[in-house]
């Protein structure tokens, strides 16, 4: 396969890109290769790279594209959006909708504000959180990535992982000595630490973890979650930025039936357009500015085109209910055919999954937090991703991402990937 075109554009985008990229799993770095590959259009479950080459879509922009790439009525009302302006610094009606859409389908959001990504929603998120409790510090899981603000970097996941780091340089003394990190899952180390620390505000987590690789949930963990932060006066946030809309329309807090006081969301309420969100309960959302004292604002916050995306996607998604129940479906399947495959080439791997979403670890031992997936092996995974790449596939360059499918993908996608995992194992076992 040719990729010059993306070899060349690597080189230049050095020149003026720190690593020649604008956010660092898109390296490739971590799967071995020289230069990543530059994507020029994407339509349905297929991207298009610099060179013209076609490959199959298994990251979807991490989870947005649940209905695939440039999903025709999507399309078309972002065309019109545009036609109308793009950003105005003024409200829109179309942010109302949006926000009752959202509301509808999380019912713990009893008011929400938008934002510009998820870690804007994030960091205000534990802002407000703070200011409700009147207390400083935030517990956080290690592993679990909540965008790339200060406070919540400590022991994250996501591309600090893929880069052999638990934290990020530039961080002050006092903002880690804030953050408390626990092991994923862990209940009974939350219980030691809110019995000896009293100035927690909150306790944010990703119900089901998807940056260190998806980590399947036990539903008695977040359970028992739930009701110690009620106990000690300690804010719940779920940060839904892939799991909701993803896993269900109701997003993980549906599927578990467990009702945090914030929720944060991702790109996925603008139909994979720039766009994040935080809401929750109304005694606590309304602590923001303009109402309260917590400021938060933005230009792009409820960007038009973002907004009309998200209506139009989240109606689509609720009017067709039998989207998930395919999704469901067809990722059951494919965890069956890839546990067959394992077995027959005895190769050592696992893989985790949670409804359109899935993980392959290279390793025999069941992974369920942050240190069995760092001892998952990289040479393997290293093969993995190149064999796919060689057989026009995409799938994610680090070992702590999660593979997200869409509605969009076929038959004939789905034998293409399977075709190929069969080399990636008969590969490994030579």
């Amino acid at each position: 396969m040719n990729t010059n075109n993306s070899k060349i554009l690597f080189e230049e985008a050095k020149k003026s890109i720190p690593g020649g990229v604008n956010s660092p799993v898109r390296a490739f770095q971590s799967v071995k290769k020289d230069y990543p590959i530059f994507i020029k259009s994407a339509n349905r479950s297929k991207l298009y790279d610099e060179d013209g080459n076609e490959y199959l879509d298994m990251i979807g922009s991490w989870g947005p594209m649940i209905l695939g790439h440039n999903y025709p009525k999507v399309l078309e009302v972002v065309k019109e959006e545009i036609e109308n302006g793009t950003s105005f610094g003024l409200p829109t009606k179309k942010e109302v909708v949006l926000a009752e859409l959202v509301k509808e389908c999380f019912p713990s959001i009893k008011k929400l504000r938008l934002t510009t990504s998820g870690t804007e929603a994030a960091m205000a998120a534990v802002r407000v959180a703070r200011a409700y409790t009147g207390k400083n510090k935030i517990i956080k899981f290690e592993g679990c990535y909540h965008g790339h603000s200060d406070s919540l970097l400590v022991k994250a996941g996501s591309g600090l992982l893929t880069f052999e780091h638990q934290d990020s340089n530039g961080i002050t003394k006092s903002v880690t000595q804030d953050t408390i990190t626990a092991p994923f899952g862990d209940i009974e180390k939350i219980k030691e630490i809110l019995a000896n620390e009293k100035d927690v505000a909150c306790v944010i987590v990703e119900p089901i973890p998807a940056n260190m690789g998806l980590i399947e949930t036990e539903k008695e963990f977040l359970q028992q979650l739930r009701e110690l932060t009620a106990k000690e006066n300690v804010v719940l946030i779920f940060d839904e930025v892939i799991t909701g809309f993803r896993v269900t329309l109701g997003g993980a807090q549906k599927l578990y039936g467990i009702t945090p006081d914030l929720t944060i969301l991702g790109k996925i309420i603008g139909g994979g357009y720039p766009v994040g969100g935080f809401g929750g309960k109304e005694e606590i959302m309304n602590l923001i500015s303009p109402v309260g004292n917590v400021y938060h604002a933005g230009t792009l916050s409820g960007n038009p085109v973002s907004v009309a995306a998200g209506i139009k996607t989240i109606s689509i998604l609720k009017e067709n209910p039998k989207i998930y129940e395919a999704l469901e479906k067809r990722t059951k399947e494919i965890v069956e055919k890839v546990e067959k495959l394992i077995e027959k080439y005895d190769v050592p791997a696992s893989i985790n999954y949670a409804n359109s979403l899935f993980t392959i670890f290279f390793s025999k031992e069941k992974v369920e937090n942050l240190e069995d997936a760092i001892k998952t092996s990289d040479d393997f995974y290293s093969i993995y991703f190149d064999v796919m790449l060689e057989n026009g596939i995409i799938v994610p360059p680090s070992k702590y991402e999660a593979h997200f499918i869409s509605y969009i993908h076929s038959d004939e996608d789905y034998d293409k990937y399977f075709s190929a995992l069969e080399k990636v194992f008969q590969k490994i076992k030579k």
